[in-house]
Protein backbone atom coordinates (compact mmCIF):
# COMPACT_ATOMS: atom_id res chain seq x y z
CA UNK A 1 0.00 0.00 0.00
CA UNK A 2 1.36 3.61 -1.24
CA UNK A 3 0.67 6.09 2.04
CA UNK A 4 -1.57 9.37 1.36
CA UNK A 5 0.11 11.73 2.85
CA UNK A 6 -1.01 15.14 3.37
CA UNK A 7 1.30 18.37 2.26
CA UNK A 8 1.78 20.65 5.47
CA UNK A 9 -2.21 18.84 6.09
CA UNK A 10 -4.35 19.39 3.17
CA UNK A 11 -2.44 22.70 1.70
CA UNK A 12 -4.82 22.33 -1.32
CA UNK A 13 -8.31 22.87 0.72
CA UNK A 14 -7.10 24.47 3.53
CA UNK A 15 -4.46 27.05 4.31
CA UNK A 16 -1.10 25.25 5.24
CA UNK A 17 0.22 24.39 7.96
CA UNK A 18 -3.04 25.35 10.39
CA UNK A 19 -5.11 23.25 12.85
CA UNK A 20 -7.83 23.27 10.20
CA UNK A 21 -5.55 21.68 7.66
CA UNK A 22 -4.45 19.27 9.46
CA UNK A 23 -7.73 18.28 10.13
CA UNK A 24 -9.10 18.35 6.80
CA UNK A 25 -6.02 16.00 5.89
CA UNK A 26 -7.65 13.61 8.38
CA UNK A 27 -11.25 13.70 7.44
CA UNK A 28 -9.89 12.69 4.14
CA UNK A 29 -8.49 9.76 5.55
CA UNK A 30 -4.83 10.82 4.86
CA UNK A 31 -2.13 7.54 6.36
CA UNK A 32 0.19 10.24 6.99
CA UNK A 33 0.68 14.53 7.60
CA UNK A 34 3.52 16.07 6.90
CA UNK A 35 4.46 19.55 8.63
CA UNK A 36 7.37 21.95 9.26
CA UNK A 37 8.25 23.33 12.12
CA UNK A 38 10.34 26.56 13.19
CA UNK A 39 11.66 27.85 16.98
CA UNK A 40 10.19 30.72 18.44
CA UNK A 41 12.17 33.46 20.05
CA UNK A 42 11.30 31.45 23.45
CA UNK A 43 12.44 28.35 21.89
CA UNK A 44 8.57 27.16 21.77
CA UNK A 45 8.07 24.97 18.35
CA UNK A 46 5.54 25.94 15.60
CA UNK A 47 4.01 24.27 12.85
CA UNK A 48 5.49 27.05 9.93
CA UNK A 49 7.16 26.61 6.30
CA UNK A 50 8.95 29.92 6.04
CA UNK A 51 11.28 31.55 7.51
CA UNK A 52 9.54 34.73 7.39
CA UNK A 53 6.14 35.40 8.47
CA UNK A 54 5.33 37.42 5.37
CA UNK A 55 3.85 35.26 3.24
CA UNK A 56 1.54 33.69 4.78
CA UNK A 57 0.20 35.79 7.54
CA UNK A 58 -1.02 39.67 8.22
CA UNK A 59 2.16 40.19 9.82
CA UNK A 60 5.78 40.60 9.19
CA UNK A 61 9.67 39.51 10.53
CA UNK A 62 11.60 36.29 10.94
CA UNK A 63 10.00 33.13 12.88
CA UNK A 64 12.71 32.89 15.36
CA UNK A 65 12.61 36.44 16.20
CA UNK A 66 8.92 36.86 17.80
CA UNK A 67 7.46 35.00 20.66
CA UNK A 68 4.89 32.78 20.35
CA UNK A 69 2.08 35.33 21.62
CA UNK A 70 2.93 37.73 19.18
CA UNK A 71 2.91 34.41 16.67
CA UNK A 72 -0.01 33.98 17.61
CA UNK A 73 -1.65 36.90 17.11
CA UNK A 74 -1.33 36.77 13.66
CA UNK A 75 -3.92 35.77 10.85
CA UNK A 76 -3.15 33.40 8.28
CA UNK A 77 -5.68 34.11 5.12
CA UNK A 78 -7.33 36.02 7.42
CA UNK A 79 -8.67 33.81 9.88
CA UNK A 80 -6.19 30.88 10.85
CA UNK A 81 -3.93 31.16 13.69
CA UNK A 82 -0.08 29.14 13.82
CA UNK A 83 -0.39 26.13 15.48
CA UNK A 84 2.06 25.12 18.43
CA UNK A 85 3.53 21.06 17.21
CA UNK A 86 2.30 20.30 21.02
CA UNK A 87 -1.24 21.29 19.52
CA UNK A 88 -0.74 19.84 16.37
CA UNK A 89 -0.12 16.52 17.73
CA UNK A 90 -2.89 16.66 19.76
CA UNK A 91 -5.46 17.41 17.08
CA UNK A 92 -3.70 14.50 14.94
CA UNK A 93 -3.69 12.08 18.62
CA UNK A 94 -2.14 9.08 16.20
CA UNK A 95 -4.74 9.21 13.65
CA UNK A 96 -2.28 8.76 11.51
CA UNK A 97 1.86 9.09 11.51
CA UNK A 98 3.19 12.49 11.15
CA UNK A 99 6.60 13.70 9.16
CA UNK A 100 7.99 16.37 11.00
CA UNK A 101 10.30 18.06 9.13
CA UNK A 102 13.02 20.22 10.66
CA UNK A 103 12.24 23.57 8.52
CA UNK A 104 13.77 26.18 10.85
CA UNK A 105 17.54 26.27 12.45
CA UNK A 106 17.95 24.38 16.30
CA UNK A 107 14.90 22.54 15.92
CA UNK A 108 16.84 19.13 16.49
CA UNK A 109 16.48 19.10 20.12
CA UNK A 110 13.39 20.30 21.03
CA UNK A 111 11.45 18.39 18.54
CA UNK A 112 13.21 15.55 19.91
CA UNK A 113 12.46 16.05 23.73
CA UNK A 114 8.86 16.88 22.50
CA UNK A 115 8.69 13.32 20.58
CA UNK A 116 10.06 11.86 23.46
CA UNK A 117 7.56 13.48 26.10
CA UNK A 118 4.69 12.25 23.93
CA UNK A 119 6.38 8.53 23.40
CA UNK A 120 7.30 8.35 27.46
CA UNK A 121 3.96 10.12 29.17
CA UNK A 122 1.27 9.83 26.52
CA UNK A 123 1.12 6.06 24.94
CA UNK A 124 2.71 7.03 21.51
CA UNK A 125 5.03 5.18 19.22
CA UNK A 126 7.88 6.38 17.96
CA UNK A 127 6.51 4.60 14.83
CA UNK A 128 3.99 7.55 14.78
CA UNK A 129 6.73 9.83 13.71
CA UNK A 130 9.13 10.50 10.65
CA UNK A 131 11.70 13.29 11.40
CA UNK A 132 12.94 14.78 7.96
CA UNK A 133 15.09 17.94 7.03
CA UNK A 134 17.03 19.15 4.12
CA UNK A 135 19.60 20.50 6.57
CA UNK A 136 21.71 17.41 7.35
CA UNK A 137 23.69 18.92 10.72
CA UNK A 138 19.89 18.65 11.87
CA UNK A 139 19.46 15.14 10.75
CA UNK A 140 22.67 14.34 12.96
CA UNK A 141 21.73 16.21 16.04
CA UNK A 142 18.61 14.46 16.17
CA UNK A 143 20.27 10.83 15.75
CA UNK A 144 22.76 11.99 18.34
CA UNK A 145 19.96 13.25 20.78
CA UNK A 146 17.53 10.23 19.91
CA UNK A 147 18.59 7.11 17.85
CA UNK A 148 15.19 5.81 17.78
CA UNK A 149 13.44 8.17 15.73
CA UNK A 150 12.87 7.55 12.59
CA UNK A 151 15.00 9.62 10.37
CA UNK A 152 14.37 10.68 6.63
CA UNK A 153 16.43 12.24 3.62
CA UNK A 154 14.99 15.34 2.04
CA UNK A 155 16.45 15.73 -1.88
CA UNK A 156 15.56 18.19 -4.24
CA UNK A 157 19.40 17.56 -5.77
CA UNK A 158 19.40 13.69 -6.35
CA UNK A 159 18.32 10.42 -5.06
CA UNK A 160 21.96 9.73 -5.22
CA UNK A 161 22.60 12.65 -2.48
CA UNK A 162 19.53 11.50 -0.17
CA UNK A 163 20.74 7.67 -0.34
CA UNK A 164 24.52 8.98 0.88
CA UNK A 165 22.76 11.12 3.68
CA UNK A 166 20.50 8.41 4.67
CA UNK A 167 23.69 5.48 4.38
CA UNK A 168 25.21 8.20 7.24
CA UNK A 169 22.73 9.03 8.80
CA UNK A 170 21.47 5.29 9.62
CA UNK A 171 18.14 6.98 8.30
CA UNK A 172 14.56 4.93 7.55
CA UNK A 173 13.83 6.36 4.50
CA UNK A 174 14.58 8.67 1.90
CA UNK A 175 12.42 11.62 0.72
CA UNK A 176 13.30 12.85 -2.58
CA UNK A 177 11.39 14.87 -5.18
CA UNK A 178 8.85 13.02 -7.30
CA UNK A 179 10.75 14.17 -10.71
CA UNK A 180 13.95 12.39 -9.80
CA UNK A 181 12.75 8.74 -9.73
CA UNK A 182 14.10 6.49 -11.96
CA UNK A 183 13.62 1.92 -12.09
CA UNK A 184 17.29 2.47 -10.88
CA UNK A 185 17.83 4.70 -8.09
CA UNK A 186 14.57 2.91 -6.49
CA UNK A 187 16.12 -0.26 -7.29
CA UNK A 188 19.42 0.83 -4.99
CA UNK A 189 17.21 2.50 -2.30
CA UNK A 190 15.34 -0.55 -2.23
CA UNK A 191 18.36 -3.03 -2.17
CA UNK A 192 19.59 -0.92 0.92
CA UNK A 193 15.98 -0.97 2.52
CA UNK A 194 14.99 2.35 2.57
CA UNK A 195 11.44 3.57 2.58
CA UNK A 196 10.52 5.99 -0.27
CA UNK A 197 8.16 8.92 0.33
CA UNK A 198 7.99 11.31 -2.62
CA UNK A 199 6.54 15.47 -3.02
CA UNK A 200 5.11 17.21 -3.55
CA UNK A 201 2.32 15.75 -5.76
CA UNK A 202 -0.92 17.01 -6.88
CA UNK A 203 -1.54 16.09 -11.13
CA UNK A 204 -2.99 13.18 -12.49
CA UNK A 205 -0.38 12.73 -15.27
CA UNK A 206 2.26 12.59 -12.48
CA UNK A 207 0.18 10.74 -9.90
CA UNK A 208 -0.09 7.79 -12.87
CA UNK A 209 3.32 7.89 -13.81
CA UNK A 210 4.32 7.17 -9.94
CA UNK A 211 1.86 4.07 -10.24
CA UNK A 212 4.57 1.98 -12.25
CA UNK A 213 7.14 2.78 -9.47
CA UNK A 214 7.11 0.59 -6.36
CA UNK A 215 7.61 3.29 -3.85
CA UNK A 216 6.00 4.11 0.16
CA UNK A 217 4.02 7.32 0.43
CA UNK A 218 3.23 9.76 -1.83
CA UNK A 219 3.01 13.72 -0.40
CA UNK A 220 0.04 15.97 -1.85
CA UNK A 221 -1.80 19.01 -1.26
CA UNK A 222 -4.64 17.36 -2.26
CA UNK A 223 -4.38 13.67 -0.60
CA UNK A 224 -7.79 12.67 -1.88
CA UNK A 225 -6.35 12.78 -5.28
CA UNK A 226 -3.81 9.88 -4.75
Amino acid sequence: MVHRIGHRGAKGYVAENTLESFQKALDLGVDAIELDVHVTQCGELVVFHDFTVDRMTDGSGEVHKLSLSELKELKISGEFQIPTLAETFDLINRKCWINVELKGHETAQPTCDLIQMYVVEKGWQYEDFVVSSFQKEELEQVKKMNPKIRLAALSQASVEQALEWADELSAYAIHPHFSLLTDDNIAEAKRKGYKINVWTVNHEEDIQRLESFTIDGIISDFPDRL
